[in-house]
């Protein structure tokens, strides 16, 4: 048996046969000369085998039996073909194969141009490297490297020949290039039953943002009434968008909303910012229009110089109890509406703001006005300097001063000057330290009006502190494994004289809370209104466990505060507390194991020897998908609530996540929620439903599953993975390690 092979082939260019051979077995092969390095894909040569090879080498070249043509990233398989020289085309019939740039195609019949990249497959099984995506169909046209026409044919992201998902349309373009699918008449079949049917859609073959209409949401809403939104996405540019929707409220009407946002970089600085605006035109049950808006803005106009905004509203006081999906935006009640700019260079820096806040009060607090939030007052403006330096001859210095005009239609309205100078001298050595430290305070008011007594007031009060510790070592075990501990006893004295301010007005100060920091601090007011005299010693030990690799397995703290002269100044309405000492603050957190890790602080009322608050969490996360975590919050005289949260594997694929707050004092559950979730190969399933408490001591009870299609989109009710990832900390989402939605 004899066969023929053609040596060389250049593209577009006829040449004389130029071997004749015969060989007992094997293929033969027809190569052009090797290349140049990296050529384009057009220069390269081709090359052709078969176990037959005839026709003239300078026109037609005809192949039979084990044909392989290859140019590039382009090579087919067939039972027989014919390349064509002149037109650089290739046609080829019987178990045709081909792979172009990571695709590959299946059919009975193909035709394909070397150079263009165009041609046709008829009935084919094709498989895309983008998304991993595969189908079959009656035709495919190619229409170039990077695009391609599927005729009444489908598409999926499974694996297999019988997909548990697939979508079939009338025509489906694929362009790769601009990575994007593009289907007429569709069809979307889930385990072989059609659940959407839409004229026309498109998509992004990578899982990256295109424009487009995004999966209809339909659900319940805070007051479980039936909702409907089809949310339209603006894939403006890579570092903008935009999205609209129209939501129908069946109780309410049609919502219409916008949210935006963009981020970039100018020759000065960069700059990012966020939109959401939505209205209720002649809502159908308070018969008046009802919207919100959110805007945050920040940008760099030169180095050092930034500006931007912080802007929020609502249109009434029960907003977000009608329209909040979760806790968090049903309890949030004051609205910030700020402009800030400021300048700043490595020591001194310079800010200015004007704000004001809206309050958003609760149902009760008509029928109630002990209930209501006091509107905070408005800063408009306020001017902000700061400036300091380490380490100048040993010192540590700094000046913050700040100018701001109060405003309010209800209480005194005045100015204040405040500037806060401080200089410190720490002696640092090896296994202790000790930093004294010097600091005025000075205030100065000028009021418009003023019910306490003066309209122009002044304070000038000086601070001394010494704050002082020492760190202990020694190699101990913990659990068994080799640790260092620390012994760190740490002193913090203050010394602040007492000046009556019985007459100062109150404009943004208040008691801090006590915690283990404040312990440490010269003032235990925040804000600049009241500068708490003090005589007082704070005595505190730190033990850390200290593994030698260097991370912290184990951290124990206790601390208390001890007055020597009981402070006098007080905010208005409180009464002096005269017990000589604070309450005992004891803290712990670490790791107790490799999965287990917990926090826990109590604060402890010596005086009535009581417990005052304590706090003790959790968090066990033995693998992948799998975290519990457990808490107990108290307060005296205010709350007792346990929480309870979890994601768990149920089986193989099945997830399940749940989570309850109940308040022990009301007993009642003041937020619940338990969902499911499958994870197959190419899809993921969702289903759940929560309940809570809203600020209006409503409740609000959304339920909602969605199908997630890997690669294509998510069809559902609500929003679950909003609401998984809220409620449950540490959830994971089950396709968390994929690089596209």
């Amino acid at each position: 048996m004899s066969w023929f092979t053609a040596l060389p082939f250049p593209r577009r260019r006829a040449v004389a046969l130029s071997a004749l051979v015969t060989v007992a077995s094997g293929p033969l092969h027809a190569q052009v000369a090797p290349p140049a390095p990296h050529p384009d894909e057009q220069d390269l040569p081709v090359t052709v085998q078969a176990e037959e090879i005839g026709g003239r080498p300078d026109r037609e070249i005809n192949l039979n039996r084990n044909v392989e043509i290859t140019r590039g990233q382009t090579r087919l398989t067939a039972d027989t073909a014919c390349y064509r020289l002149v037109e650089d085309e290739v046609t080829a019939e019987g178990k045709v194969n081909m792979w172009r740039f990571g695709d590959r195609y299946q059919g009975d019949a193909l035709q394909l141009n070397m150079s263009t990249g165009r041609g046709w497959v008829l009935h084919p099984q094709y498989k895309l490297q983008v998304n991993n995506a595969q189908g079959h169909a009656d035709r495919i046209d190619l229409l170039g490297e990077d695009q391609a026409l599927v005729a009444d044919g489908t598409y999926s992201t499974c694996e297999g020949p019988d997909p548990d998902w697939y979508l079939k349309a009338s025509t489906l373009r694929l362009d790769s290039g601009r990575d994007v699918g593009t289907a007429g008449k569709t069809i979307i079949y889930f385990k072989d039953v059609p659940i959407l049917g839409t004229p026309a859609m498109s998509f992004s073959l990578s899982g990256a943002r295109r424009s487009g209409w995004l999966p209809p949401s339909v659900g319940f809403g805070s007051k479980g009434k039936f909702e409907f939104m089809v949310p339209y996405y603006f894939n403006i540019a890579p570092n903008r968008d935009l999205t609209v929707f129209p939501r129908v409220m069946s109780d309410r009407g049609l919502q219409l909303g916008a949210t935006a946002r963009y981020l970039g970089q100018t020759e000065r600085g960069p700059y990012a910012g966020e939109t959401h605006v939505e209205g209720l035109l002649n809502d159908r049950i308070t018969k008046t229009n009802r919207w919100l808006v959110n805007s945050t803005h920040n940008q760099t106009l030169a180095p050092g110089w930034t500006y931007g905004w912080n802007l929020h509203g609502a249109s009434d006081d029960e907003y977000p109890s009608d329209f909040s999906r979760n806790v968090a935006a049903s309890a949030e009640r004051q609205l910030v509406r700020e402009l800030y700019t400021g300048y700043g260079t490595q020591y001194w820096s310079l800010t200015a703001r004007a704000q004001n806040v809206q309050v958003l009060q609760e149902p009760a607090a008509v029928a109630n006005p002990a209930l209501a939030i006091p509107r905070p007052y408005d800063r408009l403006p306020q001017i902000n300097f700061h400036t300091g330096r380490y380490d100048v001859k040993g010192f540590d210095w700094a000046i913050d001063a700040e100018a701001t005009r109060f405003s309010h239609p209800t209480f005194d309205t005045g100015n204040r000057l405040l500037a806060v100078s401080q200089v410190s001298y720490p002696f640092i050595r090896p296994g202790y330290y000790i930093t004294p430290k010097v600091m005025l305070h000075a205030t100065k008011y000028s009021m418009e009006t003023n019910t306490r007594g003066a309209t122009s007031l002044s304070r000038a009060l000086p601070i001394f502190s010494v704050d002082s510790g020492m760190v202990f070592e020694r190699d101990a075990k913990l659990f068994g494994s080799a640790v260092t501990q620390t012994l760190e006893p740490r002193l913090f004295y203050v010394r602040t004289p007492y000046k009556n301010q019985d007459e100062f007005p109150i404009f943004d100060t208040n008691e801090a809370g006590f915690s283990y920091a404040q312990l440490f601090s010269e003032n235990r007011f925040v804000g600049g209104d009241r500068v708490s005299d003090a005589n007082q010693l704070t005595a505190a030990v730190v033990s850390r466990f200290i593994e030698a690799d260097g991370a912290e397995r184990l951290r124990m703290a206790v601390g208390q505060r001890f007055y020597f002269t009981e402070p006098r100044v007080q905010m208005p309405g409180r009464t002096q507390d005269r017990q000589g000492r604070s309450d005992l603050l004891l803290a712990a957190s670490g790791r107790i194991v490799n999965n287990w890790n917990f926090d826990s602080s109590v604060q402890y009322d010596a005086t009535s020897t009581s417990l005052y608050s304590q706090n003790h969490g959790v968090r066990w996360t033995p693998g992948p998908m799998k975290v519990l975590n457990a808490e107990y919050r108290y307060v005296r005289d205010s709350f007792r609530n346990a929480d309870v949260s979890a994601q768990w594997p149920l089986s193989k694929r099945w997830y399940g996540v749940g989570r309850v707050s109940y308040s022990l004092r009301d007993r009642k559950v003041i937020e619940s929620l338990v969902g499911l979730e499958y994870k197959a190969d190419c899809w993921i399933f969702r289903m759940g439903a929560q309940r809570f408490v809203t600020a209006a001591q409503a409740t609000s009870t959304p339920i909602f599953f969605q199908l997630e299609l890997s690669g294509l989109s998510r069809l559902g009710f609500g929003t679950p993975l909003e609401s998984f990832t809220r409620s449950i900390p540490g959830y994971t989402r089950l396709n968390s390690n994929v690089g596209r939605p």
